[in-house]
């Protein structure tokens, strides 16, 4: 599916469609067109945006939950294997702007690199039509995802139930730290580490930063805890 299929299957009638383009614009094909603005704004501006609108539905709809409850539901939401799920189904890894190195190492099919892109289109929705409109879009997406959450039907958000778990004894601030880059745009390795109160408690790696701190505090959280999980990392 190219551009002109998802922009039919998106139905939006765009008053600035240069925002979808940039949108699908990968920081990689900037690079190697110099000049091009990349999606890493726009994907900065639809997080917080997607962070609102799943806040304001959780809230309304469970009244009853708590507020721990209601941030595991929420990460559980937004987290890169949802949002990743949401874009494979929309068809937008087909229609991203990609340099020739993450186009051959199968960045079509990346899940770090298909839910930025979400996050991305989601922002330039809400630059173009407005908070109502982007917020529609973004629950109307992302309901099958919300029962599989409410059902237990996905993968665990470590970052969060490793700041649960700490903060039970103290509310100090967890760090996560880049300890490592390597690699060209198209195909960088992040090693990052987590830390509190001054300690590492975990390292993980990954294709994205997002990847990697969810490793790291994977990592902390099991040797924290001596927790146990499925072979799948699922509730």
């Amino acid at each position: 599916m190219g551009l002109a299929k998802l922009k039919d299957k998106l139905g939006i009638s765009w008053k600035e469609e240069k925002l979808l383009r940039l949108a699908l614009t990968h920081p990689s094909y900037a690079y190697e067109h110099p000049g091009v603005e990349h999606n890493q704004r726009l994907e900065f501006l639809g997080d917080s945006v997607l962070s609102l609108v799943v806040s304001d539905y959780l809230y309304r709809t469970f009244p009853e939950k708590s507020e721990g409850e209601l941030t595991r539901l929420r990460a559980a939401v937004v987290c890169e294997a949802s949002l990743a799920r949401v874009a494979e189904e929309l068809g937008i890894g087909e229609a991203l702007l990609l340099g020739r190195g993450e186009e051959k190492s199968g960045g079509r099919k990346r899940p770090s690199l298909l839910a930025d892109a979400f996050e991305a289109l989601l922002g330039a929705i809400y630059l173009d039509q407005g908070l109502e409109v982007a917020s529609a879009f973004a629950l109307h997406l992302l309901r099958p995802v919300l029962q599989d959450v409410l059902e237990g039907r996905v993968e665990r958000d470590y970052k969060t139930e490793l700041q649960e778990l700490l903060q039970k004894g103290s509310p100090e601030k967890i760090v996560y730290e880049v300890l490592q880059e390597e690699g060209p745009d198209h195909a960088k390795r992040f090693l990052v580490g987590v830390y509190y109160q001054g300690k590492c408690l975990g390292r993980g790696e990954g294709r994205s930063k997002k990847e990697a701190e969810q490793r790291a505090a994977r990592e902390a959280w099991l040797k924290l805890s001596g927790g146990e999980e499925g072979s799948d990392g699922t509730f």
